[in-house]
C-alpha cells in the first residue's frame, strides 16, 4: 500500500464524519502512545473524522510502545483531579479503572448502534463493565507475528519456517550471511512479546494453563524451562545494541535489510507500509512457527472518563470509532484487524486479510487468547511480575531453571 491510500482513507473518513453530524461539540483531550510513524498516520484518520463533526482534538501523546508511561501519566492526572476526556487503554488496565468507578457510560450510543451484535465477545470482556459499555474498541491486534525481509529470506534459502527447528535454521543462515538475524528492542514489553509467542508455540493448552489459569506447577515445570531455553536461543540472534531500542527502530532494521526478521505484533506492519513496502514482495508476514491456527491478541480501546461537560463529544468520538467504514479505513493504515465482525476485508492487503481470517478461525476454534505480554491474559500485577522474570532471564541474570522457578514464585506473590 502507498501513502496515497492513507490520504484516501482519511478523505473517506471525513465524508463519514460529515454525514454523521455537522453539529459542534466540545473538544476531547486524548491521552495515547501512538507516536511512531505508522501509528501516528493511523491516528490522523480519527482526528480528521472528529474535526469534521466539530469535535476538536487536544493531543496528549506519551511515547512508549507498551503504554506503561502513558498509564503512569494518567494516574498522576487522575490523582490531581484532571483526567483526560479520552484515553487509549488495554485489557486489564480498563478493568482496573472501571473498578474505581471513574469511567463514563457509552450505553446510549452502543445500544443505538447495536455494538453487542458485532463486537467479539473476547473484546466485550474489557469494553463492558457490570453490563455497561465503558470503552470503544478501535482494533484487534494479534501479537504472534513474524515480519521477514523477503530478500534476506531468499538469501537464506527461501523457505518460510513452519517449525521451531526450521526457524533456527533460517536464523543461522541469516547470521552466516552477515546480517542481524533477529531485530529486537530490549524493553520489558518487547521481551514479553517474544515470550508470549514461544509459550503459545508449545501448545494452546500450555498457554492457557500457564498464562491465563496461572497454574503454578505448569509455570515452574519442565516445559517452561524449555520455553526459557528457546528464549536464550533467540537472544543469541539479537545484536549487542538492542538494549532500550524502540520497536519501530527494530522494524526499520528489517525494512532496510540490516536485519532478517522481527517478532512483533501487527502494528509493525504500519512501519512497512509507511516505507512503501508491499507484503509478499518486500516483506512477509507469518505466524510464529508452531502457533499457526492460534492467535494471541490485544485490543486498543478508547476509554471515556466520567466528565459531564464532555459527554456529547465523548459519544461522538465513540460513534466515530465504531463506524464500520472508519474501522476499515483506520485498520488498513494501522495494520490491525477491525474490532467488529461485519467489516469487509476488501480494502486490506494480503497481511490484513490473513489477520482477519486468522482471527475469525481462532475465535471459531477456541484458540483466541488474550496476550499476557499486552495485558489481556491476567491483571497488571501478574503481567509485571512476568515482565521482570522474562527480562532478567533475557539479559542473562537467570538461567532457564532459575527463571521457571522464579516465574512461579513471582506470580504467586502478586495473586
Amino acid at each position: 500500500m502507498k501513502l496515497t491510500t492513507l490520504a484516501a482513507g482519511i478523505t473517506f473518513a471525513l465524508s463519514i464524519g460529515a454525514a454523521i453530524s455537522p453539529a459542534a461539540a466540545a473538544d476531547v483531550e486524548v491521552l495515547h502512545w501512538w507516536t511512531a510513524g505508522g501509528e501516528a498516520s493511523a491516528l490522523e484518520v480519527l482526528k480528521k473524522d472528529l474535526e469534521s463533526q466539530g469535535v476538536g482534538w487536544q493531543d496528549m501523546p506519551v511515547a512508549g510502545g507498551g503504554g506503561e508511561a502513558a498509564m503512569t501519566t494518567l494516574r498522576a492526572r487522575v490523582t490531581a483531579g484532571n483526567a483526560p476526556t479520552a484515553v487509549q487503554m488495554l485489557g486489564f488496565d480498563i478493568t482496573d479503572w472501571a473498578n474505581e468507578d471513574v469511567l463514563g457510560n457509552l450505553n446510549s450510543v452502543a445500544t443505538e448502534e447495536k455494538w453487542d451484535e458485532v463486537v467479539p465477545t473476547a473484546l466485550q470482556a474489557f469494553a463492558k463493565h457490570d453490563g455497561n459499555w465503558i470503552s470503544a474498541p478501535v482494533n484487534v491486534h494479534s501479537t504472534n507475528w513474524v515480519w521477514i525481509n523477503k530478500a534476506a529470506l531468499d538469501e537464506a534459502g527461501g523457505k518460510i519456517p513452519e517449525t521451531w527447528e526450521e526457524l533456527v535454521s533460517v536464523l543461522d543462515a541469516m547470521k552466516a550471511n552477515g546480517i542481524t538475524p533477529l531485530a529486537h528492542g530490549g524493553q520489558p514489553w518487547q521481551d514479553a512479546t517474544l515470550f508470549d509467542a514461544v509459550v503459545l508455540s508449545m501448545g494452546t493448552d500450555f498457554y492457557k494453563q500457564s498464562m491465563i489459569d496461572l497454574d503454578m506447577d505448569v509455570l515452574s515445570g519442565e516445559k517452561m524451562v524449555e520455553v526459557f531455553d528457546r528464549m536464550s536461543t533467540l537472544r543469541s540472534y539479537v545484536d549487542d545494541n538492542f538494549s532500550g531500542r524502540d520497536w519501530n527502530l527494530a522494524s526499520a532494521m528489517v525494512i532496510d535489510g540490516t536485519a532478517g526478521m522481527q517478532m512483533m505484533g501487527d502494528w509493525a506492519k504500519g512501519e512497512f507500509v509507511k516505507s512503501e513496502q508491499t507484503p509478499g514482495e518486500d516483506f512477509l508476514c507469518i505466524r510464529f512457527p508452531g502457533t499457526q491456527g492460534s492467535v494471541t491478541f490485544n485490543s486498543d480501546q478508547f476509554v471515556m472518563f466520567n466528565q459531564e461537560g464532555d459527554a456529547d463529544a465523548q459519544l461522538k468520538m465513540a460513534s466515530a470509532i465504531m463506524n464500520p467504514e472508519f474501522q476499515s479505513a483506520f485498520n488498513v493504515v494501522k495494520g490491525s484487524a477491525p474490532a467488529r465482525t461485519d467489516v469487509s476485508d476488501a480494502a486490506f492487503d494480503d497481511c490484513g486479510k490473513k489477520a482477519m481470517k486468522d482471527l475469525a478461525d481462532a475465535n471459531e476454534a477456541g484458540t483466541l487468547f488474550g496476550s499476557m505480554a499486552h495485558g489481556h491474559a491476567a491483571p497488571a500485577a501478574v503481567k509485571n511480575a512476568v515482565y521482570d522474570v522474562v527480562t532478567q532471564h533475557f539479559n542473562g541474570e537467570l538461567n532457564s531453571e532459575e527463571a521457571a522457578e522464579e516465574l512461579a514464585n513471582s506470580v504467586e506473590a502478586v495473586m
